[in-house]
């Protein structure tokens, strides 16, 4: 199988949604309790969010197939933590966000099978995920990429309380430069619709932190969404009364990214 998808764009805007794919193989499936065979931890719908704006914007859009469930894109491969003392799910996770174990007793995958999730898997998605940003800073002289993430807006084992709607992350603005994150921020505040919070729980993963080099032409940002705001977090469906409208503040957040 295909393990992604990437749609090479023409602007200087690379859009990277690492947890956007829920496919699970049968094999691997097999051996998980029923609940998580539904990868209900996905990003869910944005992909659907995103797609119209890659193409209004001219941006890239790399996409998985595979759920975070198989491997989290957006660890590093050698597993260590992101979050160094807070409790987080790893690159082959064997617990939910919910705490609650993925698999059934004895069939959590081994050294081995990690490894060769990481080959499958892991090792594609990133190269693909270089070689666009080359590609793009080649044509432009810079590239803007672009972390798109959702969770529920309450997870007990990850944060206290409520998630603001809006989560901007740039590694405590390491990941951009200043300007950038000033007009990501001053639009923003000038919306009263959402809350958000900048650099807050969700600082950025992985691919914000590996790929910045602001200071050569590759900054990074990684927005993570509360669910709540355009999606039923029960049932998973696509809330389209309430979808619109983030979806389009979105779209002005990414149009700054080109200015």
């Amino acid at each position: 199988m295909e393990t992604y998808t990437l749609h090479e764009g023409s602007a200087a805007l690379l859009i990277s949604l690492p947890h956007d794919g829920s496919f699970i193989p049968p094999d691997i499936a097999a051996r998980m309790h029923p609940y998580a065979q539904r990868s209900p931890d996905t990003d869910w719908h944005v992909g659907r969010l995103y797609e119209p704006l890659t193409k209004a914007l001219g941006a890239s859009l790399l996409r998985p197939q595979a759920s975070r469930y198989v491997v989290d894109l957006n660890r590093p491969a050698d597993g260590h933590a992101l979050y160094p003392g807070q409790r987080e799910t790893g690159l082959v996770s064997t617990i939910g966000f919910d705490g609650e174990p993925l698999y059934l007793d004895g069939a959590e995958p081994d050294a081995a099978e990690v490894q060769r999730r990481v080959n499958e898997f892991w090792k594609p998605y990133h190269q693909a995920l270089s070689q666009e940003i080359a590609r793009l800073k080649q044509a432009h002289g810079r590239v803007v990429v672009w972390e798109g993430h959702s969770i529920r807006s309450r997870v007990p084992m990850l944060f206290e309380g409520q998630l603001p709607d809006l989560n901007l992350g740039t590694a405590d603005g390491s990941s951009c430069g200043a300007a950038l994150q000033q007009r990501l921020r001053d639009r923003l505040e000038a919306q009263s619709d959402y809350r958000f919070v900048i650099n807050g729980r969700f600082k950025g993963g992985y691919i914000t932190r590996r790929y910045a080099q602001p200071e050569q032409g590759v900054q990074t940002v990684q927005l993570e969404l509360a669910q709540l705001n355009y999606m039923d977090e029960d049932s998973f469906a696509y809330d389209e009364a309430k979808a619109p409208q983030l979806q389009a503040l979105i779209g002005h957040l990414l149009q700054l990214c080109l200015e």
